[in-house]
């Protein structure tokens, strides 16, 4: 079974490491839920019903996968056991 949970891009911070002269990009979700965002698909409510709660903070040096997030886009994750 796997679960899914709606999360919400919050903050997204850029840092240059100059050792490598690659950027990080530090990037910070929040659950997203019911009236807090404009126009959140339906669905949320699934892993926890009423205020769902949570933070997922990630550092990306993919420049593919960082243009994917924006500020305030919601994301739909889907948790499922690694075998």
């Amino acid at each position: 079974m796997s679960v899914q949970a709606m999360f919400y891009v919050k903050e997204i911070n850029h840092r240059t490491i100059s050792q490598a002269d690659q950027v990080n990009v530090d990037i910070k979700l929040a659950a997203a839920f019911g009236g807090y965002l404009q126009g959140l698909p339906e669905g949320n409510g699934d892993w926890s019903k009423y205020t769902p709660q949570g933070e997922l903070s990630m550092t990306v040096t993919n420049p593919d996968a960082i243009e994917q997030f924006e500020i305030g886009g919601v994301y739909r994750l889907t948790f499922d056991k690694a075998e």
